[in-house]
């Protein structure tokens, strides 16, 4: 009988490329996941920020923006808020200089604000006025629904009661005043305004001539500035943005804050004006 060959069974010395194999793909998809979870989508960001933003805008605790972004998931971003966004990132402002901030941790403008705020209630939860803090310090924001009609620089008498109660919580300070006068976008030419530099200009020294001749205030505190439309706090394109930009803005300037530009040229009225 023929014995039976017997193969020898070869040792596998490379198992350990099958484990080394798994590993490598585990490695992988994990920092896939790292990836994944660090590229955030930047519209829903985009979106809660606003929201944020908008609830405290209406509470009179933040700066309105100049533009907003769509709260809706099918939107897509504004061109001017990308445009924006990029440009922060290969422009990022510098740090102002030491002291320049300072106004904004005022102590004596933060007891102010509380002051309007608390005196202000009504008017500031029906969004006819509006407090936040810039920079320069304190903004009253007097929408132009609230305190005047369309196309006039006349305040409203309805507005006068809210006009007392700051005048009179101002008085009580010494912070200088900066009045500047806000239109939205929309030309103007009447027979008494010849374009929205005349109007909002109107608007700005008349409630400066107000604030001398009926609450008694000292003409060096005041300033009176027009701007038209070219300092929005809103975008011009829709209804509700162009109602925000009309406005008359209070500023009472820190005085911590140090000015690098001249200040607008006092207005104080002649012994005629009524």
């Amino acid at each position: 009988m023929k014995r039976r060959r017997h193969n020898r069974r070869h040792a596998n010395h490379e198992r350990w490329l099958v484990s080394y194999a798994d590993f490598i793909t585990l490695l992988f998809a994990f920092f896939v996941v790292l990836y994944a979870s660090a590229q955030v989508d930047r519209k829903k960001i985009g979106q809660l920020a606003v929201a944020i933003q908008v609830a405290f805008q209406e509470m009179g605790v933040f700066p309105e923006s100049p533009s907003t972004l769509p709260l809706e998931s099918n939107q897509p971003l504004p061109l001017g808020a990308v445009q924006a966004i990029e440009n922060t990132k290969r422009n990022p402002e510098p740090a102002p200089p030491d002291g320049v901030l300072d106004g904004m941790d005022d102590p004596d403008l933060a007891g102010l604000q509380s002051e309007l705020q608390q005196a202000l209630q009504h008017e500031i939860a029906e969004h006819s006025i509006a407090l936040h803090r810039e920079i320069d310090g304190l903004v009253i924001s007097l929408r132009e629904f609230g305190f005047f009609d369309s196309g006039s620089d006349q305040l409203k008498t309805s507005a006068l009661p809210a006009l007392d109660r700051i005048a009179h919580i101002l008085a009580e300070h010494r912070f200088r005043v900066r009045i500047e006068g806000h239109t939205d976008n929309v030309p103007i030419h009447t027979a008494q305004w010849a374009s929205n530099w005349e109007l909002s200009a109107a608007r700005s020294t008349g409630l400066v001539r107000l604030l001398i001749l009926r609450y008694d205030f000292d003409p060096a505190r005041l300033s009176a500035a027009g701007y038209a439309e070219f300092h929005p706090i809103a975008s011009n394109a829709t209804p509700q943005g162009r109602a925000q930009n009309r406005r008359v803005d209070l500023v009472v300037v820190s005085q911590r804050v140090l000015r690098n530009v001249s200040q607008p040229i006092s207005y104080k009225p002649s012994a005629g004006v009524r």
